[in-house]
């Protein structure tokens, strides 16, 4: 049974479905700073006509869970929920941004080198997921730097993520192995293919039910409303 793959964790919008073996029976992608709460149910269902099959049918629903914009993960995060409910109670699968972009990685980019997922947190920092040479799952939890903050990596790494060309450079400035990968969004031809290696019990599972954000999102405190001018 195939899978329903989407992501709205960055500037892009995308939804797909697999096969098990990992083949892409239909996807669309658009680039999108905001709208993710239109498009992604758009793509979903447009996604799931093309490869003739409805939500019932599915074996699982993966979504990427982050790190990435809060209104994006929020929607995609509903949207894989709702689904998975109403077709009768499919598994979720979790996916974060930075295990997406590594399974994006071509393998010439990837040998014999660490991956840094760098992603852009509109707040003045660099949010960083770690991998080690040939690892599909991060070495811990995201962590977010300043820029001029970030590690020395120990070794030869390939950046990948929004923020690589400034990591990149960088890094390449400080005199490290640092390669500027192609890769920049995660897609959900991507997040399928990470979900469908949980589903197989390849990779230990991951929970879908709250963003990563690795950052609490920026809240401002409501401020008292001044007393109005007397009479």
């Amino acid at each position: 049974m195939p899978i329903l793959a989407l992501d709205g964790s960055l500037a892009r919008c995308s939804a797909a479905v697999l096969d098990r073996s990992g083949r892409v029976l239909a996807a669309a992608a658009e680039a999108a700073e905001r709208g993710h709460a239109t498009l992604l149910p758009v793509f979903a269902a447009r996604v799931l006509e093309e490869a003739g099959l409805t939500a019932p049918r599915l074996a699982a629903v993966a979504v990427g869970i982050g790190p990435g914009g809060f209104t994006g993960l929020r929607a995609a995060l509903a949207l894989a929920q709702g689904i998975a409910f109403g077709a009768g109670g499919l598994p979720v699968i979790g996916v974060t941004t930075g295990e997406a972009l590594v399974a994006a990685l071509s393998e010439e980019e990837r040998r014999g080198r660490a991956v840094w997922a760098a992603l852009d947190t509109r707040r003045g920092r660099i949010m960083l997921e770690h991998f080690a040479p040939g690892a599909a799952l991060p070495e811990g939890p995201p962590a977010p730097f300043a820029e001029q903050d970030l590690p020395h990596p120990p070794g030869p790494v390939a950046v990948a993520g929004d923020a690589a060309p400034a990591v990149a450079a960088r890094l390449l400035a400080r005199g490290a192995d640092a390669l500027l990968t192609g890769a920049r969004l995660p897609d959900a031809v991507a997040v399928g293919r990470v979900a469908l290696l949980r589903l197989a019990g390849l990779l230990p599972p991951r929970a879908a039910e709250e963003p990563l954000y690795g950052e609490p999102p920026a809240v401002r405190t409501p401020q008292p409303s001044p007393p109005a001018p007397a009479a």
